[in-house]
């Protein structure tokens, strides 16, 4: 199973930071950062679909197909276990996860070129930091729980997100292979345009390229990063023509900086749509858009009008 292959005037939109959202606009605690957590709370869950909506209007709007996810990026089973989830109880929780994109995006499906759905994987530990070293092998079985609960859901996508080194992409891709599932690994770059541990993106793809050979991921992406931070690290070639997605934080702050706000910081919509029309235009090879931290309609709608200007 492959996710689809890059076809002229086709773009994906996916969700935004759905966690600094719904935390910071609606005031839902979430314990470790753990979405999964709303499922069993009826006000957050309103809260939710209603985003959700919006969102799926700005990509009816501009006619991107939907690339939905967003409930799952701490269910794999360290995070889970911190919060009394067994893994029994954890694959429940994604399939119940993906059925709700599915029932809010229902409605929608006539006004839409198409909807996907997106099993987000996160990082075993703290996306912003370089925690204990992992190896690939650990990865790949870590990671494989979760992955199999996303088959079950009969996902079109398993996108990992907010990645800082090589060794778990490695093992993330892997384990997506074997589960015959498409995988998209999207790395976070700090204020040096590194991931954390050192590589430069370039670096950091073609070593996981090398390393999974007919388990390499269908396409790469950047997330959780600004266009500051990001952008200077982008340069033709081979390699980059594998990056498919941007998905930008909204405010240009460094992340930890972010994390210690305690609100929303949404920046200039119009601002990062403006940038990131003019990556579009520059590299016309990305076709999978969206938003993390401190995004949300307004930004997707920004973004998405954009890059249909540049690429009409």
């Amino acid at each position: 199973m492959r996710f689809p292959t890059q076809k002229q005037g086709v773009f994906y939109l996916t969700e935004g930071g759905q966690e600094t959202e719904i935390m910071y606009k609606f005031g839902h605690d979430l314990p470790d950062f753990a979405m999964f957590t709303l499922l069993n709370k009826p006000s957050a869950m309103k809260e939710l679909r209603g985003m959700y909506q919006r969102y799926l209007e700005a990509a009816a709007r501009h006619q991107f197909v939907a690339l939905m996810g967003g409930l799952d990026y701490r269910a794999s089973p360290d995070w889970a276990n911190k919060l009394g989830y067994s893994n029994a109880a954890l694959a429940d929780v994604q399939l119940q996860a993906i059925e709700f994109l599915r029932e809010v995006a229902n409605p929608y499906a006539s006004q839409l070129p198409g909807v996907l759905y997106a099993g987000i994987v996160g990082p075993r530990g703290d996306a912003y930091s370089l925690n204990r070293a992992i190896s690939a092998e650990e990865s790949e079985d870590y990671h494989s729980v979760q992955i199999a609960a996303l088959r079950s859901a009969r996902v079109d996508l398993v996108s990992a997100l907010t990645l800082n080194n090589i060794e778990e992409a490695v093992g993330i891709a892997r384990a997506a292979h074997k589960a015959d599932l498409p995988v998209s690994l999207s790395f976070t770059l700090d204020s040096s345009s590194r991931l954390q541990s050192g590589p430069t993106v370039r670096e950091a793809i073609e070593e996981v390229d090398a390393r999974t050979q007919d388990a390499r991921p269908d396409f790469y992406g950047i997330n959780c990063s600004h266009p500051v931070e990001f952008s200077p690290a982008l340069e033709p070639g081979d390699w980059f023509l594998r990056v498919r997605s941007l998905r930008p934080n909204a405010a240009k702050m460094d992340k930890i900086s972010l994390c210690k706000l305690g609100h929303l910081e949404a920046g200039d919509a119009y601002e990062l749509g403006q940038e990131m029309g003019e990556l579009a235009r520059r590299y016309p090879h990305l076709d999978v858009w969206g938003g993390c931290c401190g995004t949300w309609e307004a930004h997707l709608d920004e973004i998405a009008q954009q890059v249909r200007l540049v690429r009409h």
